[in-house]
């Protein structure tokens, strides 16, 4: 599971949301519930459009101490973000042509927007990689 860290402080009434691996994404709520919600859909949203933008993502650390909270990736997201990281630099043609689909269909597994793989794909995907398809609902 893909998490990242959200400190959350709160000042003058509101929580201040900040998260370490992406200083430029911030936002807050009126209530810690709602500046939880509003972490998630920000770094969401964010890492959707830095991955579309071709930017490279940091890698989530484990923070730890007072006003840490995780907010985890939505599963589309991550699935795209793990395809890349898997190929390697690869084109997605060969990948492709490995999994014996259109390359069309290839890059919408790795468009976050467009992400929805099923089970039987995730498992060919694991396959051509040398991995193992894990699911877990947590």
């Amino acid at each position: 599971m893909m998490i990242y860290a959200a400190k959350i402080k709160k000042q003058e009434g509101a929580y201040l949301v900040s998260f370490p691996e992406f200083p430029n994404v911030n936002t807050y709520g009126d209530t810690l519930a709602e500046a939880l919600g509003n972490a998630a859909e920000a770094i969401n949203g964010a890492i959707e459009s830095d991955f579309e933008r071709g930017f490279d993502l940091p890698e989530p650390r484990k923070h730890s101490g007072r006003g840490y909270y995780d907010i985890a990736i939505q599963p589309h997201i991550e699935i795209a973000c793990s395809l890349r990281k898997l190929r390697n630099g690869r084109p997605q043609v060969e990948i492709a042509r490995q999994l014996n689909v259109s390359y069309q269909a290839y890059q919408k597994l790795e468009n976050p927007r467009r992400c929805n793989p099923t089970i039987k794909t995730l498992e060919k995907i694991g396959a051509a990689f040398g991995k193992k398809l894990k699911i877990e609902l947590v």
